[in-house]
């Protein structure tokens, strides 16, 4: 699944892909913002690790579960 997360004063956004469900990318982003976690932690499906400034994030974008057709639709 595709994570996109905007960081305030940051021309770029963070985008990777994950393992993770979108409940689990929910709870984890919902968790850290509602106490006041100093930073979110979550990971790719590499096993990079991304600690992002919960107080710099302006949103998170959680693609959708379906995996990627290659090749043509016809």
């Amino acid at each position: 699944m595709d994570i996109r997360i905007g960081i305030l004063n940051s021309p770029r956004e963070l985008a990777f892909e994950t393992n993770d469900s979108v409940a689990e990318i929910e709870a984890a982003v919902s968790a850290a913002v509602e106490k006041g976690t100093p930073l979110l932690a979550l990971s790719d499906d590499k096993g990079k690790r991304y600690l992002v400034p919960t107080a710099a994030i302006g949103y998170v974008e959680i693609g959708s579960e379906s995996t990627r057709r290659v090749g043509f639709v016809g």
